[in-house]
């Protein structure tokens, strides 16, 4: 649940305060950005990689985001303090208001910003993933964008987590694997790691970022391929990231178990970002103690 303080376009106020107006186009229409940002004593853990991918995706979106990161960072601590956080989440979104003919008249700024907080999510240690056909448009230009329009994965989940899966699998319209409705995905396979490139039309996760990077510096080749279901069936292991789960194995796909999962490998990449975590978080605590 999201907890009671709230920042928007400049205060923070109890949420019962907040005031959205359905004159706002973008907000019925799904014409926004956002991110979900982990919480870590206090810190938001990579913040700055979530900035970069918010001010990218407000480029290709045509999304007005006069925004200062600086700013936006305090803004966030603000509400972390209010709600009293220190491990959870939190969102940051962009609401544009002014895109189409069903606007009103009221003196709205080009774009709202909201900043909240949350608990983490419950998940499971271990996940039950289902495949989902034509769950992705990799061909579209918004394809790897996190719009406010998120109904393609909420529901693609519900009907996943009414079939008693955990998450889905979601297919590309050329068949091949692209990511999960909220987490990116990854195979091992005799000592390499795979993840789908962002051509397959996934999102280009902030944790899947950071295991690209961590990975090879330890030894363990992580790379963008191409992948189809075959090659997540076959594989010694398959695990998932995302920014509230980090590394979690895959136990099942569509019926088939997996045979090492969770394997050495998954150990391994869990270890090499815990320990990335408190690097970033022991910079960030330095920087503030200067």
């Amino acid at each position: 649940m999201i907890h009671r303080f709230v920042f928007h376009n400049g205060r923070i106020a109890p949420m019962e305060e907040i005031r959205l107006s359905p004159g706002q186009a973008g907000l019925l229409s799904g014409w926004g950005l956002f991110t979900t940002i982990r919480i870590i004593e206090g810190i938001p853990f990579e913040f700055e990689r979530h900035w970069n991918r918010l001010t990218r995706d407000a480029d290709r979106t045509h999304c007005p985001f006069p925004f200062d990161p600086a700013v936006v960072r305090n803004q966030l601590a603000d509400v972390l303090q209010a709600n009293k956080v220190k491990e959870g989440c939190a969102r940051i979104y962009a609401i544009y208001n002014y895109p189409g003919f069903w606007r009103s008249s009221e003196d709205f700024q080009s774009v709202d910003l909201l900043v909240c907080s949350a608990d983490l999510p419950p998940y499971r240690d271990l996940v039950r993933l289902s495949v989902r056909e034509h769950g992705r448009h990799a061909a579209s230009p918004l394809a790897g964008v996190k719009v406010t329009s998120w109904l393609n994965n909420v529901w693609n989940l519900y009907e996943a987590q009414q079939a008693g899966w955990d998450e889905v699998i979601l297919l590309n319209e050329r068949g091949e694997v692209a990511e999960c409705t909220a987490a990116n995905i990854f195979c091992a396979r005799q000592g390499s790691v795979f993840t789908p490139p962002l051509s397959s039309g996934c999102l280009e996760g902030v944790t899947r970022s950071v295991l690209l990077d961590i990975g090879p510096c330890a030894g363990i080749p992580v790379e963008e391929r191409t992948l189809f279901p075959e090659d997540l069936y076959s594989a010694d292991e398959v695990f998932i990231s995302s920014t509230n789960r980090n590394v979690i194995a895959a136990v099942e796909i569509n019926g088939r178990k997996i045979a090492n999962g969770p394997g050495p490998i998954v150990g391994r990449m869990e270890k090499l970002f815990t320990a990335y975590v408190r690097e970033y978080l022991d910079a960030r605590l330095a920087a503030t103690n200067r």
